[in-house]
């Protein structure tokens, strides 16, 4: 049970609902359109897609699965400590040893965030749902409608293995705290855990959603699971007896989002019911439950670094830091498209200052400084779609995202004078005219293939592999 010793979670569908006109949002907390999906035949048509997790069907090959504003220094302490001084009248005298020469708090610097695409990874044959560092910044995970998780080396974009075992695409995958666990959740509905080092599943999955898992992640001590799921449910996991500890009634539509705080006490969760709520780990109780006047549908959340606040993704194109203690929204960042998907972002730093990063359906990758909200940077790349980025946890600067286009891109912040490491200015080309293994193409940009050599550059269309019956379990074993 080492992999278990120590422990790290995505998609929403939504429920059918009448479109309002979009309002243009501001510090006020404007309210938010609510988002209608197509009127599509069978138990999804009222589900969005998470990015490869919460879109509507559209056939049987179908979808990949799936306040007010507070001030600048009520945030900076998710990343850096203030230094506090008193300050003296003019009239005041100092004398040598007076503490009032104590130096002044640093001034804030506004971000600056200069990323470049390094890596195009290919393999996947259908949209990528996430991706997900290892904790460790070692290793990036990437799950897709396709059914399987890759796994790549995070330092130079070198396919690794491929985990295949599931019946159906995936939208879900988390890394356990030592790196050596990764937990998927598909619509197949079964959770199952996998050995990083070999690719081999656990003995036995894990059995008890009556819907597609959506959303994963481990608790911190990597004992515990979380699990949300388009049955409105969310599940503790106990890993080590591969059993269900509790199982929470916490939503009245399916549940997009879960996450751990960092000591693992809390757990958030949210739905397209457009609710946020926050439970205790220990009892299962509902602590705090967070909603927006106009109950837009939120598809994903995540605790913030230092456990204050939760980051929350709606389908009106905003994203909001709640203050979950005080029950306020502080912060609203805008500038992405997100009405339809089931996008992830997540928090990152840049020098001293954190920002926010997300994807967007028009093919852009997001940065937001944290206090200001203004967005610092915004890149291109992907064909379609960008359903998911994830920061490295390991202080590299590098951020990686998938899209509808079946690619993984990894980004890295450099400096304007500097050139990103490794990469070269030839074209080299294989006969199909891709670029070859390894190489570098003429944007400088070099593409690492799958062990399959797909070159997917076709927008997907959403969806997932058709669903089949879920194979009977084995009997549960313990390691």
């Amino acid at each position: 049970m080492s992999d278990f010793d120590s422990a790290d979670g995505t998609p929403a569908p939504t429920a059918r609902r009448s479109p309002k006109r979009r309002r243009v949002y501001d510090d006020s907390e404007a309210s938010t359109p609510r988002y209608s999906s197509p009127d599509e035949n069978g138990r999804d048509r009222d589900r969005p897609y998470r990015s490869s997790k919460l879109n509507t069907r559209q056939d049987s090959d179908r979808r990949m699965s799936h306040g007010s504003d507070g001030s600048a220094d009520d945030l900076d302490h998710a990343y850096r400590d203030h230094s506090r001084s008193r300050s003296s009248s003019p009239d005041t005298p100092r004398s040598s040893h007076s503490p009032l020469d104590a130096p002044s708090p640093p001034s804030y610097k506004p971000l600056k965030l200069n990323y470049k695409q390094k890596f195009i990874l290919r393999g996947h044959r259908k949209g990528v749902a996430q991706v997900r560092f290892s904790p460790d910044g070692r290793w990036i995970a990437s799950c897709s409608a396709d059914g399987t998780i890759k796994i790549w080396d995070a330092s130079n974009g070198k396919h690794m293995r491929t985990l295949e075992g599931h019946l159906a695409g995936v939208s879900t995958i988390a890394w356990s705290p030592d790196s050596n666990t990764i937990a998927s959740g598909s619509d197949d509905k079964a959770i199952r855990l996998w050995h990083r080092a070999t690719g081999k599943p656990y003995p036995a999955p894990l059995l008890g959603h009556h819907n597609y898992v959506y959303s994963l992640a481990f608790h911190p001590k990597g004992n515990m699971l979380v699990s949300g799921s388009y049955d409105e449910a969310v599940f503790l996991w106990d890993l080590r007896a591969r059993s269900q500890m509790r199982s929470l009634p916490a939503h009245s539509d399916p549940v997009g989002g879960v996450d751990f705080i960092r000591d693992g006490t809390l757990v958030c969760s949210c739905s397209t019911d457009g609710l946020i709520r926050v439970w205790d780990t220990a009892t299962g109780q509902c602590l705090s439950t967070l909603v927006h006047e106009d109950n837009a549908p939120v598809t994903t959340v995540r605790f913030s670094p230092n456990g204050r606040y939760i980051l929350a993704f709606t389908l009106d194109s905003c994203i909001r830091l709640w203050d979950y203690i005080s029950g306020t929204c502080k912060k609203t960042y805008q500038g992405h498209v997100n009405t339809k998907y089931s996008l992830g972002g997540t928090f990152g730093v840049g020098g001293s200052e954190g920002f926010i990063v997300s994807g967007s359906e028009d093919g852009d990758i997001l940065f937001w400084d944290v206090q200001n909200k203004k967005v610092v940077q915004r890149v291109s790349g992907h064909e379609g779609v960008v359903c998911w980025v994830d920061t490295c946890p390991a202080g590299s600067r590098m951020v990686a995202s998938g899209g509808l286009d079946g690619t993984v891109r990894i980004w890295v912040d450099v400096d304007e004078a500097e050139t990103v490491v490794g990469l070269k200015l030839e074209d080299e080309l294989g006969e199909n005219g891709y670029p070859r293994e390894g190489s570098v193409g003429m944007d400088g940009v070099k593409v690492e293939n799958g062990e399959n050599g797909f070159n997917n550059d076709t927008p997907m269309d959403g969806g997932r592999g058709s669903e089949r019956g879920v194979e009977e379990p084995d009997e549960m074993e313990v390691d």
